[in-house]
């Protein structure tokens, strides 16, 4: 974590999906795909959240304590060849990130409880992680996944991503071997979520695309809302 890094701007909003598909039709006009995704402009994101027996991650976020992080690991399409230790850090609408990456052989020790390699790991956050894992009592909690469909724009490093079909399973350790029964993390399967995020500012054009009449930003996690069903 030897790298400075400077909190970012993050806004969410439920949007219905008529609203998404004329939206996504004025960004692409603008906006870069992300270099990242498929032949569909999409990827599938799965993240491992760590809490602790108290639900300490879980409590900051309904209690609405404005200076809290967690930890999760992610990988993409299934793909466990990249996969990222992240520790994301907020305060209030704001939010910073740090990424370390991690091995497949890594990520199936942590998940099994096997953690003394991340005492001496080069990285700095895995022996951040090793430590809360030790004294908080942090541990792999439940699985999130969905697909997500990102869009780019230099200038103020902004970033606007359509998340849907969110989708969690309580905990297995197996479930990198196999697909892991999941059910929908939200009130209605097909809800999708509008995330923006920018630097200093959001340029004038993308906020003109995005903030349309009647769309409300709202908290929402996705963590959070996986947790519903214990």
């Amino acid at each position: 974590m030897e790298q400075e890094k400077k909190y970012r701007h993050e806004l969410k909003y439920l949007i219905p999906r008529g609203e998404y598909l004329a939206m996504r039709q004025r960004l692409k006009a603008v906006m870069d795909a992300d270099p990242h995704t498929g032949e569909d402009g999409c990827y599938l994101v799965r993240s491992i959240y760590f809490d602790n027996s108290d639900d300490k991650v879980l409590r900051e976020k309904i209690n609405g304590i404005p200076r809290r992080e967690k930890f999760r690991i992610r990988y993409y399409n299934g793909d466990l060849a990249f996969i990222t230790l992240e520790k994301k850090m907020k305060i209030n609408d704001k939010c910073l990130k740090y990424d370390a990456r991690i091995t497949e052989e890594e990520l199936r020790k942590i998940l099994a409880g096997d953690i003394a390699f991340m005492k001496d790991h080069p990285d700095g956050l895995v022996k951040e992680l090793f430590s809360k894992m030790r004294y908080q009592r942090l541990r792999p909690r439940v699985l999130v996944s969905y697909v997500r469909e990102p869009y780019i724009y230099k200038a103020g490093n902004v970033r606007v991503t359509f998340d849907s079909n969110i989708r969690t399973t309580l905990w297995n350790r197996e479930f990198l071997d196999t697909a892991p029964p999941c059910i929908s993390a939200t009130e209605a399967p097909g809800e999708m979520y509008l995330e923006v995020k920018y630097d200093a500012f959001l340029p004038d054009l993308i906020q003109h695309l995005i903030l349309t009449p009647g769309l409300r930003q709202q908290a929402f996690s996705k963590y959070g809302a996986a947790r519903r069903f214990g």
